[in-house]
């Protein structure tokens, strides 16, 4: 079996650019994805700059062609496990498996949504989540935001910016602090109680929002909080386990934990991305990536400087 230098889980932003630091540094670099990036229902990415507006299978796309153009390998499948020996073995679904002296985890992460009918069907379309990502292509419409936590109420001051018709749905959440009404009223935020039964379509477009007992609030876009839920899942057997992440002193979901260096608490394997920073935009992992490849390749450096010195001593 050979044996690379990186083997990288996960093609996303990332991980290609992780990919291309240590390709570039010409280390041996397979990178296994199971071709289901995190914003695939996503038209655009945005706010990467030089790359505004750019889909995101086209950024994919340019970013393996860099990644093989220096020599980097690879394969398709979904990691159900990573074990460590003398080297670190990949295992993928279909029972292949992979042989690396270093791993970089960039798996991302999934977005749970609410448990409201219709909403899967829209998201990436007229469900949105973040006002950077897609805020500017909503501007000036009628903009909804559906209430599942305390978040909501900062989601739509967001969104507030990029248009004067916000109403913030209640829905599940708890009720608003008076100081809350306030500044919602202040900014001309409308508010409506009740919960929402369901997103109402006209040939593949939100035209509203359904409460229940019928009412039906007239919508062109609707903004959630999405869990942030990270696939990790599969680095158990190394016993490296997601923590809770909090934003405002609530739980939006989970990460793995990594040091400035990007090391996780097993050395030799190291993550970027959404998968231990969940609310990181596109530009922002890839410069995690970046980050990983370069202290793996000096982490290399290192152990091979050792074994230099060990062989010249003998």
């Amino acid at each position: 079996m050979t044996t690379y230098d990186v083997i990288v889980i996960g093609a996303g932003a990332a991980g290609l650019s992780g990919a291309l630091a240590l390709v570039r540094s010409r280390r041996s670099v397979l990178v296994i994805d199971d071709g289901r990036p995190r914003n695939a229902p996503a038209d655009h990415v945005h706010n990467f700059l030089t790359r505004d507006g750019t889909p995101p299978s086209e950024l994919y796309t340019a970013g393996r062609a860099e990644v093989a153009g220096y020599g980097g390998e690879f394969a398709t499948g979904t990691v159900v496990g990573v074990h460590q020996g003398d080297v670190f073995t990949v295992e993928v679904a279909d029972g292949t498996t992979y042989a690396g002296r270093r791993v970089l985890v960039t798996s991302g992460l999934t977005d749970v949504l609410p448990d409201v009918p219709g909403l899967a069907e829209q998201w990436g379309k007229d469900v949105l989540h973040c006002p950077y990502c897609h805020g500017w292509e909503v501007r000036d419409q009628a903009i909804g935001v559906l209430a599942t936590s305390p978040m909501a109420v900062h989601q739509a001051q967001l969104f507030r910016q990029l248009s004067d018709d916000v109403t913030l749905f209640l829905h599940t959440a708890a009720d608003l602090t008076d100081e809350q009404w306030e500044e919602l009223a202040a900014r001309g935020i409308a508010v409506v109680t009740g919960k929402v039964e369901q997103i109402e379509t006209t040939d593949g477009k939100l035209t509203g929002v359904r409460l229940e007992g019928g009412k039906v609030v007239s919508r062109d876009v609707l903004t959630v909080q999405t869990s942030l839920r990270s696939r990790a899942g599969f680095l158990v057997d190394l016993g490296l386990e997601t923590t809770a992440v909090e934003a405002n002193g609530m739980v939006i979901g989970d990460a793995l934990t990594v040091d400035a260096m990007s090391q996780t608490a097993v050395p030799g394997v190291f993550a970027a991305g959404n998968v231990t920073e969940p609310m990181a935009q596109v530009v922002m992992a890839a410069a995690g990536g970046l980050k990983a490849g370069s202290v793996i390749n000096a982490d290399l450096i290192r152990e091979e400087t050792g074994l230099a010195l060990a062989a010249r001593g003998s």
